[in-house]
Parts: C-alpha cells; sequence; structure tokens
C-alpha cells in the first residue's frame, strides 16, 4: 500500500518521497488514519519499527491549519531523553519542510533562555523531557491550557526511568477535550492504568508480539572470560565485518574505560553516556551519522529510539540487567528492512540474565560455542551441575558450624577450661605454679635499634687499648665489660645475641659454675 492511500496532504506526500520513502510501515498504515481521524490511540510494535512517523505524519497536517499563541503550545510530544526529542525534532524539519510550522525543543542541558524566547513567540509542536517541561511551567514560562494533541512516546522507557508521576502531573495540567496518542514496544501494567485514566475510548494497534525481536537481525551469544572480555571484542571487532556498530554498557564508567581502550588500539570510537553535556552527546552522535567515526560505545541512553542508518552490528559488552532492554538495545540495527548482527559476550554471572531474556522473547538465541558455565561443565548436565552447587553449599555450611564461633573463643571462661585440660600443656609445667609460668616465659625481644645504642653507648664508655676491654683501675675485670664488648662485636659479626640469661650468667673463660669468689665480689662492686 503506498503513501497516497493514508489520505495525507499532497505537500506531505511530497517530503516523503523527498525523504526516499513510498510504503507505509506496518504501524504506519495501521495508526496513521486513526490519527487524521482524531482517534486517542494506543500503538504498541517493536523498536525499528517506524512508530515516530506514524504520530508526526498525521500531526503535520492537524496542525496546518491554525495559529499558535505565546506560551501556549498548541501539540506536545513528551519523550524520555535529550536524544529521542532532538530526533523527533529532525523528523518534523524532514517532513514539515513544507509546511509553516513552528517548533521548540525542552531539553536539560540548554540554557533557558533560548527556550524561554521561543516559547514567547509561540509554536505549534513543543518536544519535551518531563523534567525540563515541569522546570518552565513551576517558572511561569509555560501555559498548557492550549494543548490539543499529547503524544508520550517511548510510555515504557518512560516508567524505567521514574517519569510516570511526572508525566501523570502533566496530564492533569492538559484540558480533557484533547487527542491523546501513546507509543510503546511493551505494555506493563502501569502504562495500562496511565492509559486508562487519561486516555478517551483508545483504539488499540499492535502489530507485533511486545518485546519480540526483529527477524532480519541475527544474534549469537559468544562465551567470554570477564578478565579477557575487552581482548575479545577487539577481536570481534577485527574478525567480522564492521561497517558501524554500537557497543552497549550497562554503567558509565565502563563507558569511559572501554572507549579510551580502544582508542588506544587504534579504532575510530566515540562515546555516549548520561554525565556527558548535551553538546558534547549530539556532537559525538552527529560523528556517528557522518562516519566521521564507526563505533560507538554508549550507555542505555542510546538503547531507545534512535534512528541511525547504516548501523551494521550491535555488541553487548555487558548483558542489560532488564529484558527489555536487549531487545531495544538490538533494535539500533536491522533497521527498515536491512540486515544487522547482534553479537552479546556472556561470562557465568550472566546466565540468568539471559535465560530471561530467553523466557521474554520467546526464543533460544544461538551459540557460537557451547556455553560450558551454563551447565557446570562441558559433560556435566545442568542438573547435576545445580546438584553439586548444591553440595558444596553443604559442606561449606557444616565446616562453618564445626569452626568455633570467634565470640565463644574469646571468652574469659573459654580460655581457662582450654588452659585447664591437662593435655593441653607440657608435663613439668602442669605442676608449676603460675608465677613460675610466668617468670620461665622468655621476656619480648627488646627494639634492635633500642639495644644497640646501648650497647654502643656503654662501648664508648669503656677505652680500648689493642681492641681489648682496658681493666678497672684496682686492676680487675669485671664481666660487665666484658660481657658488653663481646656482645657488641657478635651483633656486629652477626653472631648470636648474647641477651640470654644463661650465657650472662657465665664469666669468661671459666666453665659454668666456677666463678672465682674474688671477680664475683669485684662485679658487685
Amino acid at each position: 500500500m503506498p503513501f497516497s492511500d493514508l489520505h495525507l496532504s499532497d505537500a506531505l506526500l511530497k517530503a516523503v518521497a523527498d525523504a526516499g520513502y513510498t510504503e507505509p510501515s506496518a504501524i504506519q498504515a495501521a495508526a496513521i488514519p486513526a490519527v487524521l481521524m482524531g482517534k486517542d490511540l494506543i500503538g504498541v510494535a517493536q523498536t525499528g519499527t517506524g512508530k515516530t512517523a506514524s504520530f508526526v505524519l498525521p500531526m503535520i497536517d492537524i496542525l496546518a491549519e491554525g495559529r499558535s499563541r505565546a506560551r501556549m503550545p498548541r501539540s506536545l510530544i513528551l519523550e524520555p531523553t535529550r536524544e529521542l526529542a532532538a530526533q523527533v525534532a529532525e523528523n518534523f524539519e524532514k517532513y514539515g519542510k513544507y509546511h509553516k510550522l513552528s517548533m521548540a525543543l525542552l531539553i536539560g542541558g540548554v540554557a533557558f533562555g533560548d527556550q524561554d524566547r521561543a516559547l514567547e513567540k509561540g509554536v505549534d509542536v513543543l518536544i519535551a523531557t518531563p523534567g525540563r517541561l515541569m522546570d518552565q511551567h513551576a517558572r511561569g514560562k509555560i501555559l498548557l491550557s492550549g494543548v490539543d494533541v499529547l503524544v508520550i512516546d517511548e510510555a515504557d522507557r518512560m516508567l524505567d526511568m521514574g517519569f510516570i508521576p511526572d508525566v501523570e502531573k502533566i496530564c492533569a495540567l492538559l484540558r480533557p477535550e484533547r487527542q491523546t496518542l501513546l507509543f510503546s514496544a511493551t505494555m506493563p501494567p502501569p502504562i495500562k492504568k496511565l492509559a486508562d485514566r487519561f486516555m478517551s475510548d483508545p483504539k488499540m494497534v499492535e502489530v507485533a508480539r511486545p518485546a519480540t525481536t526483529n527477524k532480519d537481525i541475527a544474534q549469537l551469544l559468544v562465551p567470554a572470560d570477564a578478565r579477557g572480555k575487552r581482548d575479545l571484542l577487539k577481536d570481534l571487532l577485527k574478525s567480522e565485518e564492521v561497517r558501524s556498530g554500537i557497543i552497549f554498557c550497562n554503567r558509565k564508567t565502563t563507558v569511559r574505560d572501554l572507549a579510551a581502550a580502544l582508542k588506544r588500539a587504534r579504532l575510530r570510537v566515540g562515546q555516549i553516556h548520561g554525565d556527558m553535556e548535551q553538546a558534547d552527546r549530539i556532537r559525538e552522535l552527529d560523528r556517528f551519522k557522518a562516519d566521521e567515526i564507526n563505533l560507538l560505545v554508549a550507555s542505555d541512553v542510546a538503547a531507545r529510539g534512535l534512528d541511525i542508518k547504516g548501523v551494521s552490528h550491535v555488541f553487548n559488552f555487558d548483558i542489560p540487567w532488564h529484558p527489555d532492554d536487549y531487545v531495544h538495545r538490538i533494535g539500533r540495527t536491522g533497521r527498515a528492512g536491512q540486515k544487522g548482527v547482534a553479537i552479546s559476550l556472556v561470562t557465568a554471572d550472566d546466565i540468568e540474565s539471559i535465560a530471561n531474556i530467553e523466557k521474554l522473547t520467546g526464543q533460544t538465541i544461538p551459540r557460537r560455542a557451547p556455553l560450558a558455565f551454563e551447565a557446570g561443565s562441558a559433560e556435566q548436565p545442568a542438573a547435576e551441575a545445580a546438584e553439586g552447587r548444591k553440595s558444596g553449599a553443604a559442606k561449606a555450611s557444616r565446616r562453618k558450624e564445626e569452626r568455633p564461633r570467634k565470640s565463644e573463643a574469646t571468652r574469659p571462661e573459654a580460655r581457662v577450661d582450654v588452659a585447664a585440660r591437662p593435655e593441653a600443656r607440657p608435663e613439668s609445667s602442669q605442676e608449676a605454679p603460675q608465677e613460675s609460668r610466668r617468670e620461665a616465659r622468655p621476656e619480648s625481644r627488646p627494639d634492635t635499634r633500642t639495644e644497640r645504642s646501648r650497647e654502643g653507648h656503654e662501648q664508648a664508655r669503656a677505652p680500648r687499648r689493642g681492641g681489648r676491654a682496658e681493666g678497672r683501675r684496682d686492676g680487675s675485670q669485671g664481666p660487665a665489660h666484658d660481657t658488653a664488648g663481646n656482645a657488641g662485636r657478635d651483633m656486629r659479626r652477626g653472631g648470636r645475641d648474647r641477651r640470654d640469661g644463661d650465657e650472662a650468667a657465665s664469666g669468661p673463660g671459666f666453665a659454668d659454675g666456677e666463678i672465682p669468689a674474688f671477680l664475683m665480689f669485684s662485679a658487685r662492686g
């Protein structure tokens, strides 16, 4: 069926032909006539099927008649992200080039001044993110009582990002006599509740089962090790015929680190994530569209609705946390009837996420190689692997129970009981009183630097003659001098430390217990 059968104006059909389109997609063919008739509509279709044009085209013809007033837009389109809002604005410029419609973009990251001036002139189409729209309304810069057509685009993404309360507040500010269009890839219960509350007898248009993947996208799971994912990705980028590709990560920090690593590998790569300024994000997207770079490392901010032609590959460096995000990520390729490839790097920690994705989409994703960790080992069935994990956990639990608790082992009474057991001590020490055992315990070793300093001081006080210590004035030679000198020399030579009590009790040149009385008298002074 050609576009001419959809009852669009000649000027609009000319703009569509200039864009290179001749036949509408399924969602466009089903939605455009209902929108032109002024009915509320719920459009559910998988990503990449042309949902944006299904409301942009009829809105241009609806708004062709009439005029805008200052600070009172005639239509409002709500988008979850700045990129989607900018993309819808591009569609209005492309298809509305033969119409004189004014348009304004209210998104974060842009100065209020330019937006205020655009609103003062009055606009036919206002495209906004919920947060910035609420800010402008709170500042008294915009009135929403003149909105005739409301579009809630990517409603399920609004839900994921927590915008539904803001959307409900915005809907409450609009007049009841309006046309409301809601488009979403899925229809979770909160979105259904929103539609029931703010829509009047909507027509349901569903051209594909929710959360189904595009049949033109070849999907593949590649087993990976968490530490070797970067090297594996580099090998895939070299081995695959990647004309242009988007690499998705779960975290902004991962986006930055991976982009830097790929740049070091001399690849033409850019990045986009939520922490970047709006101007930087737009610049990176423009570079990617202009083929200045052929790889774009991105967070899920680029997963929804972005229509970039010619994306041949999508890589999931990280498996998404939510199964729906997988469908939207791989939907960046295989658009407008073209073929695409989606490759996901899967680690042992991703098995549960892969199972949820396959349950949601109702299909089994092919594996490049058997995921050994999916079944425990290459030969072990999944049931045996699970049983082995349970057995290992049980053994670990028993070992933990048998191990004495730290709190019990450190209680005073526990220490007394252990010390009181006869088999826990040597036989000779069982009859020794407590004080004797304390005295027999070796003293803590003093600091080596302090000991050497003391020995050096004593050696300095004892004059040397020919390398030997000089005797006392009365001609006797006390053991204290000799012991100190020998100890210093032994320390320098790496010999035994002479601080032990047994060696200190014996004099030089005499056997133990045979020290003459006059030496003992001299030592005592």
